[in-house]
């Protein structure tokens, strides 16, 4: 019920002038008021919020990572890899470039060059991601493409890569149109058959078609809450002209297509000269656009992934490293755990190496140490917290044994 004020003054709700104090006071639905100079200053907070918003994503190209910093960035984080490492560095600092690009009277047009990343499980791609999101200044986000169908089948429609880039800018489009998307799981929407097909391929074919037109650039319309698109739902529009895609998978199988174009198996006379220069135990590194079409990506999609690199499969020596090196390594962050207990927890080189010798066996690369490493220190979580104890050892015989528990558990 509004104020009535028979015998005193209005005044502001917010500083308390009378209206005999100010130049105009506004009354609202409740009966509270609020005067001129409030009234402009709250307006005066609202665009501060919304220039910070806005240029939370400006770019400064003295302010920019050079490649050589973004390398040493990731190098704190991943172990290897060094040449994929130097050319995503250049991918992203030239897409820094290219968003700064100044309009000139030679009309050079820089054009984006999205990347293709071919490499076992395990070997690092979702993680060198996620680690270079950490040092950028634009709009980063992961999608995975397996959940991806073609328009109006069960899934989700192509245009909601778009949706997790947007809810990283919170909705601010000018600042997703300068961002970049890892999309990960690539391999997983393959052709189905070598041919193309002559029925629906719906998560497969069907879904690169659909990316060609995000990959290469143009409007889209894009579901704010991602899923699938419906009539009544409101759209955002999107130009992807700007947006470089990094695209990442594990595309098993594919050495058997590289090995068949290098013809390693080849027999006669002339074939030992020939393959004795190949190293058929990194067939990766041979790979080339005719293997990925023949893995199953339409030639349009591998035309708009123009680099195409390559991780090398883990040895033991940088299993090894992984397990420490890194600023995030497995064996810092179980000892970060025990030490909020304050317990002092020592891995012993045998231990480590008993460890990676597991991961090897079991092919899993990096992503199997840690696997490896939960299924080892289950049983000292559970009971070390409540045991008066100042400092923990595994040895090399207590890896073995909890392993061989953990692979019983899981025959029976």
């Amino acid at each position: 019920m509004p104020r009535t004020h028979s015998n005193k003054e209005d005044q502001c709700s917010f500083c308390g002038r009378p209206r005999s104090a100010v130049k105009v006071l506004f009354s609202g639905a409740d009966g509270s008021f609020i005067c001129d100079e409030c009234a402009e200053r709250a307006h005066e907070i609202v665009e501060e919020q919304f220039h910070a918003a806005s240029t939370q994503y400006d770019l400064d190209l003295n302010k920019l990572p050079k490649p050589k910093e973004i390398k040493s960035f990731l190098d704190q984080y991943v172990i290897g890899q060094d040449e994929v490492k130097r050319q995503l560095s250049v991918a992203v600092y030239n897409h820094y470039k290219r968003l700064l690009q100044k309009k000139t009277d030679d009309d050079v047009e820089i054009e984006k060059s999205n990347i293709i990343l071919v490499g076992p499980t395990g070997t690092g791609k979702t993680l060198l991601a996620r680690t270079i999101a950490k040092q950028l200044h634009v709009p980063f986000t992961i999608v995975d493409a397996t959940v991806l169908t073609q328009a109006g089948y069960v899934g989700e429609d192509i245009e909601s890569l778009l949706t997790r880039l947007l809810q990283e800018t919170d909705y601010d489009v000018k600042a997703a149109e300068k961002g970049i998307v890892f999309i990960d799981e690539i391999d997983k929407i393959a052709r189905k058959g070598d041919n193309p097909s002559i029925t629906r391929d719906v998560s497969g074919e069907g879904v690169q078609q659909g990316l060609l037109k995000l990959l290469e650039g143009s409007v889209v319309n894009v579901p704010p809450q991602g899923g699938r698109k419906h009539p009544e739902q409101r759209m955002i529009p999107v130009n992807t002209q700007n947006i470089l895609f990094i695209c990442g998978g594990a595309f098993d199988g594919i050495e058997r297509k590289i090995a068949a174009r290098l013809n390693t198996q080849t027999v006669g006379y002339a074939s030992g000269k020939n393959t004795r220069r190949v190293d058929r135990g990194n067939l990766l590194q041979y790979v080339a656009p005719q293997d990925l079409k023949s893995f199953g990506l339409i030639p349009e999609i591998i035309g708009r992934l123009p680099i195409i690199t390559h991780l090398d499969p883990l040895d033991k020596a940088a299993l090894r490293r992984i397990l420490t090196e890194p600023r995030n390594a497995i064996v810092k962050q179980y000892q970060k755990l025990f030490e909020m207990d304050r317990v002092q927890l020592e891995f012993a080189d045998d231990a480590l190496d008993a460890i990676v010798d597991k991961a090897v066996e079991y092919k899993l690369g990096a992503r199997g140490l840690r696997s490896l490493a939960e299924a080892v220190m289950a049983d000292y979580m559970f009971e070390i917290p409540s045991q008066p104890v100042d400092k923990v050892v595994i040895t090399a015989q207590d890896v073995l044994t909890h392993l061989d528990r953990f692979e019983k558990t899981v025959i029976d």
